[in-house]
């Protein structure tokens, strides 16, 4: 396992991988045991990983307590990240939802005594809530930092237009930094690559990506058995229900036969390349429900793609980037004089 900062905007050092909890428990109705939870954290930290990723909803409060358990050895060894906004109750409640700062002292808090730890070290505002002003939610996050309850802030699930500004914000106002954003990003959803990703490398954000294998879509079990599929917890799921997912999933497939690796190895190396060719920081969020699982993810970090592998994996699943991105593409060699062709860019987007 290789090591990082989680963006330019911090010096916090996390692993290539984050381990995500959310399975870690049986809350919802399916997860992982205690002792698998307990099997796949120590394969996890065996092999170098120090980054994991929880929420209070996951597992309705169970997989921060599962986690905590599990990190009390050696606390200080590992980066702790959760999440607020939804709650960890099973019902939710008007008055324990949400970003504002009422919501958000009492959820930390909360999450504190579910991990037995006195901080956080990145805590994710899980959703907009679509009513808490920005200015609320930004000087509560540094209310937090000055308190020692949390290190770092960051935003999960925002649209770009939001970060953004909130990024602007928290930096004049000299408030903690927003450091980084959490999305859903795989072979089969690449559109943060429309405005999330070149965000994130002009900002000097860290981006934690989850669902690198589509919810599973990606490994092609799906083709012959729905065992597994999590339809029923309200999670986003995929299915081929279009040709470019059926095409993305065949090439995945031909692939992991002309490498002799499997189908999710391919996946994972390929978002894995991807990050490497990337500014910003890209951390996979992966999700074992089991230990074979994790191995699978462990064994994509010695898969090597060809660059023509990459590049047909890429060209199969890509997205349309719409307006107004294809406009400037379209108009950019005028926009420079001509001169596209002799012009070098900027290492970092120019924002």
């Amino acid at each position: 396992m290789r090591y990082t900062t989680f963006g330019h905007r911090t010096g916090l050092r996390v692993s290539e991988y984050a381990l995500g909890t959310a399975k870690f428990g049986t809350g919802w109705g399916a997860g992982a045991e205690p002792d698998e939870a307990r099997r796949i954290f120590d394969r996890f930290a065996e092999a170098g990983g120090t980054f994991l990723d929880s929420a209070d909803g996951h597992q309705f409060g169970e997989s921060e307590e599962l986690t905590g358990k599990l990190i009390s050895a050696d606390r200080d060894h590992f980066v702790l990240a959760t999440k607020f906004t939804p709650g960890a109750a099973p019902q939710p409640d008007i008055s324990k939802t949400g970003n504002s700062r009422k919501n958000m002292v009492a959820s930390v808090e909360a999450s504190l005594k579910r991990l037995g730890t006195d901080y956080i070290d990145l805590l994710w505002v899980h959703f907009p809530d679509e009513l808490t002003p920005m200015e609320e939610l930004l000087r509560g996050l540094d209310d937090l930092v000055s308190a020692g309850k949390i290190h770092h802030a960051a935003l999960s699930n925002f649209p770009a237009w939001r970060v953004s500004r909130a990024v602007t914000l928290a930096d004049l106002k000299n408030w903690a930094p927003i450091v980084g954003i959490q999305h859903e990003y795989s072979l089969v959803e690449r559109t943060a690559e429309r405005e999330l990703l070149p965000m994130a490398e002009g900002l000097g954000l860290g981006a934690a990506l989850w669902s690198p294998l589509g919810g599973g879509l990606l490994t092609g079990k799906y083709r012959s058995s729905a065992e597994g599929r999590l339809s029923d917890l309200g999670m986003v799921i995929h299915t081929e229900s279009t040709g470019q997912k059926t095409a993305v999933v065949d090439t995945v497939l031909a692939i992991a036969e002309e490498t002799g690796v499997t189908p999710a190895q391919v996946a994972v190396a390929w978002v894995r390349e991807r990050a490497a060719r990337s500014v910003a920081t890209l951390v996979p969020i992966i999700g074992p429900r089991s230990l074979s699982q994790l191995g699978s993810y462990l064994g994509a970090l010695d898969v090597q793609l060809t660059d023509e592998q990459y590049n047909r994996l890429a060209e199969v699943s890509a997205v349309p980037l719409g307006e107004p991105h294809e406009g400037i593409a379209a108009t950019l060699d005028r926009l420079q004089g001509g001169a596209v062709d002799r012009v070098t860019a900027p290492v970092v987007p120019v924002t």
